[in-house]
């Protein structure tokens, strides 16, 4: 018996060749009914597309390439990464690309990777996830014709198509958040400074206090490393200043800063309120749970590579920068359920925003 071929499919689904094309490339244009009527003639015949045919008829490889700069040493440590990718991932299954993972380590790595990333052939587009100041992969995948996004915003935009949230935004709204509980001595724990999330977060705290004409006290601002390490001994030098409130610039120093908070005789959020950032997980099951910015993680990775499809198809130009929503998420360590004299989940923290910030 002969293999079933593209155009038969077509024949059986009544539709043209292009459409099935389409489907099996998980294109987004094609009338859900359609999809359905071609995804079934492909199920009942077995249908197998012949990717090595496919890649020499449109001049692609079906492969993604995820990169990790040097400077991103908490890959493997911090669970926002493993979140990012398994978005990343799905979006990728779900449009029928490989992906590859280029996780490098050292100044040589970053100098090796190039040739091999940048080879005709090789990728069809470049994920890059934003490390600190001084990333020349970034410069140099701005400068070159390969299609690439950013995960987070980078130091230089031009040229430049990223994916990002608010963080100056979210920043300032968990900041206003602890003012509006009636805090006025209210500490930071920031990233390192050497990275756009972190001095876009720590922006976002400045702006808030001086929006309520709370003076900046620089001894309430402490740079960390997104390790719960960091947060710890970041939190051990704050409580010096005797901080009433702290925000987090992530979940995970948020945890550290808890501990070192305990370690002091102290309790959250009696003696000091505490706010994060990320909504990992492990801000909904820790003692106290965690108040915190939550952004879209999963998603976040799911739409970079959508984004960086519709490069790939269609050359989108002028670059592009898509900026996805955060929501403030209150939980117990901020202390509002003691003001508002209910408990605080998850599932009611939207309609608790909207009264606490119309107060």
């Amino acid at each position: 018996m002969a293999a079933v071929t593209l155009e038969d499919i077509a024949r059986m689904a009544d539709v043209s060749r292009s459409t099935v094309s389409r489907v099996l490339n998980g294109q987004p244009n094609v009338h859900p009914a359609v999809r359905q009527r071609v995804q079934q003639v492909i199920e009942e015949t077995g249908y197998h597309p012949n990717v090595a045919a496919r890649t020499l008829a449109m001049q692609r490889s079906w492969m993604l390439g995820l990169v990790i700069p040097r400077s991103v040493s908490n890959f493997f440590a911090d669970p926002y990464f493993p979140r990012l990718t398994q978005g990343i991932a799905q979006a990728c299954n779900r449009y029928h690309y490989t992906l590859a993972l280029f996780l490098l380590s050292s100044k040589e790595d970053e100098e090796n990777i190039w040739p091999r990333i940048s080879r005709k052939g090789l990728l069809d587009g470049i994920l890059i996830q934003s490390g600190q100041l001084g990333d020349q992969l970034i410069d140099r995948l701005a400068d070159s014709n390969i299609p690439s996004v950013i995960a987070g915003r980078p130091f230089h935009v031009n040229g430049a198509n990223y994916i990002d949230v608010d963080n100056v935004a979210a920043a300032k709204r968990a900041v206003n958040h602890l003012i509006r509980l009636g805090h006025r001595r209210i500490g930071i724990i920031s990233g390192m400074l050497l990275s756009t999330v972190s001095l876009d977060r720590l922006q976002g705290y400045q702006e808030a206090l001086a929006e309520n004409g709370i003076p900046l006290d620089k001894d309430l601002i402490v740079e960390g490393d997104f390790t719960e390490f960091g947060g710890f001994a970041a939190m051990q030098r704050l409580l010096a200043f005797n901080p009433q409130a702290v925000f987090a610039a992530s979940d995970i120093m948020a945890v550290g800063a808890a501990r070192a908070i305990r370690l002091a005789g102290l309790s959250v959020p009696k003696d000091i309120a505490l706010v994060g950032f990320d909504d990992l997980p492990i801000a909904s099951y820790s003692d106290p749970t965690l108040t915190t910015i939550h952004q879209p993680i999963s998603e976040f990775g799911f739409k970079a590579v959508e984004l960086l499809i519709d490069l790939i198809d269609s050359r989108i130009f002028p670059p592009q920068h898509y900026i996805m929503e955060t929501e403030l998420v209150i939980r117990n360590s901020c202390g509002a359920n003691q003001l508002q004299g209910v408990p605080v989940n998850h599932e009611n923290a939207r309609d608790q925003i909207a009264t606490l910030e119309h107060e």
